[in-house]
């Protein structure tokens, strides 16, 4: 080829299985053989695509690390006829290092060490590499290629040193994990670089799930003649290529329209796509988010599928729906557990849902037990007079409850779905070892009023959720005509205050500057504090927002301090 020639480059958006070495290796393996077979040059991947992101400690296992080298050699023995740039940690003299190999013709010509290690929300990178000091500069077909990974492209250092040394296109190695407005974020970002370069990027992110992570690929492409240009949809594996030629006006890129071995869990739309209003836009993008968490948390687990107590109420309904849309509704075992509080119309609406989604559904009373518990419990509760505000009875319908799940998911081998959402975690309005009871909580991290807003969406997609399920009053039905707004402030107030507390970290005095009632603001500050040991115990959950319970924010337990 000559200069002048465009260069075909192929990205390969994969979802890894966290050190799944031998599945990523035949992974990478078969997109490599893919974009030879559609002609392209060089096949880019994504960051640590060897390993999966984020390993985590088990980058402190030697063993593991030898598994990495012989996974790398074995890649690298295969690479012919076709450029391979690939990303894993490679041990080095001064650490190790999270790098990006350019592997040709059965050899590596040549490694670049990403040089902004992030430490901060759910990163930790810091813990386990070292950072590198120099750009990395590769001639591919008469082109200077740069080499970036992911954090690099978010400071303006890296991206210009690699074109101080000559580089004319940079290839962004991602594992970037999703947040609602992310995708936006990394396009303002990304054209921040090209713009103080005059360098198209090529940005490569991996898709999927990864405990509480979920990776949205939209691998795109940006250049300072064309801007931004998707080159592969959200929630979906397979792979794009684009072409790289010269004009008039500087370096372009070309996405071909043709994907190879695409493969999504529903229709969504491209960064090109207009796509419907806004609002759903966003619900059908965060839908789709819970669902690959879903998915690939079962089954990159070896999870035969999942159940749920189904109550009637928006939050099990929700969650019904999501693991039916993910798993399909054979996987799903849906239970209903009355008591003498449950109205007949939970009953019913449960029932419904399960009819409309075709799940498996099961009812088991659970007064007997409640009944035999309190027995149980009578002389030894009298010598503890129930004060004002008692929940003693409350706690054990609910942890009654779990009992009965958790034994079905013991015999059925299923995954316990546990169904609260971010609010209620928030604010401790919430059962240990029972409605908390589960092994993942696709809901953890979603606001009561976004759990309404996905819920009417989702019933746009075809009848999932009883109408009646969403219009009526939430309520725990714990004790006689409860209501959750008895406890808590409306959930759209309490949803603002805990954005402002909790995402924010604003004061109690800047969020009462806003217009919110004094008492209600630091009332429900304290309870944020305070159920800090429930969240610590709590099942793992989708991340989705930029400030999630768990990784990102890590508080005390203990804790003298009191806002305000």
């Amino acid at each position: 080829m000559t200069p002048d020639q465009p260069l075909r480059l192929a990205l390969a958006q994969i979802n890894p299985v966290v050190g799944g070495l031998d599945d990523n290796r035949h992974q990478i393996l078969e997109a490599i053989e893919q974009a030879r077979a559609g002609g392209a040059r060089a096949v880019v991947f994504p960051e640590l695509a060897v390993t999966g992101y984020p390993p985590e400690d088990l980058l402190l296992r030697p063993a593991f690390l030898l598994g990495v080298e012989r996974a790398v050699v074995a890649i690298t023995k295969a690479v012919r006829g076709i450029d391979v740039i690939l990303g894993a940690p490679v041990r080095s003299d001064a650490g190790l290092i999270n790098a990006a190999l350019w592997l040709r013709d059965g050899a590596c010509i040549a490694r670049y060490a990403k040089q902004v290690l992030p430490n901060y929300s759910v990163f930790d990178e810091q813990r386990y590499f070292v950072a590198g000091d120099a750009p990395c500069v590769v001639e591919l077909d008469g082109w200077q290629i740069g080499l970036t990974v992911c954090e690099d492209i978010w400071q303006p250092g890296p991206a210009a040193g690699a074109q101080a040394a000559g580089a004319e296109l940079l290839l962004n190695l991602n594992a970037s994990p999703y947040h609602r407005g992310k995708a936006e974020e990394r396009l303002q970002v990304v054209g921040a670089r090209v713009a103080e370069t005059g360098c198209p990027v090529v940005y490569v992110n991996q898709v999927g799930g990864q405990d509480e992570l979920v990776f949205d690929g939209r691998s795109f492409v940006h250049d300072p003649v064309n801007g931004a240009r998707a080159v592969l949809p959200a929630w979906a594996t397979g792979q794009g290529q684009v072409e790289a030629s010269r004009s008039a006006q500087g370096p372009v890129l070309r996405s071909r329209d043709e994907h190879m071995h695409l493969s999504a869990c529903g229709m969504l739309p491209t960064l090109t796509d207009p796509g419907p209003e806004p609002d759903e836009a966003d619900a059908r993008d965060l839908y789709q988010a819970l669902m690959i968490g879903i998915r690939d948390y079962v089954s990159k687990n070896g999870f035969p599928g999942v159940l749920l107590g189904l109550s009637g109420g928006i939050d099990s309904g929700l969650t019904a729906a999501l693991a039916a849309d993910a798993l399909g509704p054979a996987a799903v075992t849906a239970v209903m557990m009355p008591y003498r509080y449950t109205a007949s119309m939970s009953i019913e609406d449960a029932e419904e849902q399960a009819r409309l989604l075709g799940l498996e559904y099961h009812e088991i009373a659970i007064e007997p037990m409640v009944e035999s518990f309190m027995a149980g419990l009578g002389d030894a509760l009298a010598a503890y007079p129930a004060g004002a505000g008692d929940v003693t009875e409350q706690n054990l319908q609910a942890r009654a409850r779990g009992v009965l799940l958790m034994a079905l998911s013991n015999r059925s081998g299923k995954l316990l779905l546990a169904t609260g959402n971010k609010s209620e975690m928030a604010v401790g309005y919430s059962t240990l070892y029972g409605d908390m009871n589960g092994g993942f909580a696709p809901l953890k991290d979603v606001s009561k009023q976004w759990v309404y807003r996905l819920a009417r969406w989702r019933n746009t997609c075809g009848a999932a959720i009883p109408p009646r399920v969403i219009e009526r009053p939430p309520s725990a039905e714990l004790a006689p005509d409860q209501q959750d707004a008895d406890s808590l402030p409306p959930y759209d107030v309490l949803d603002a205050i805990l954005e402002a507390f909790v995402e924010q970290e604003q004061s109690v005095a800047e969020i009462v500057a806003q217009g919110f009632d004094r008492p209600t603001v630091e009332r429900i500050a304290r309870m944020v504090f305070i159920a800090e040991y429930k969240r610590r115990q709590a099942a793992p959950g989708v991340r989705v927002s930029p400030r999630a319970f768990g990784r990102d924010r890590r508080y005390p337990i203990t804790s003298g301090y009191r806002p305000d």
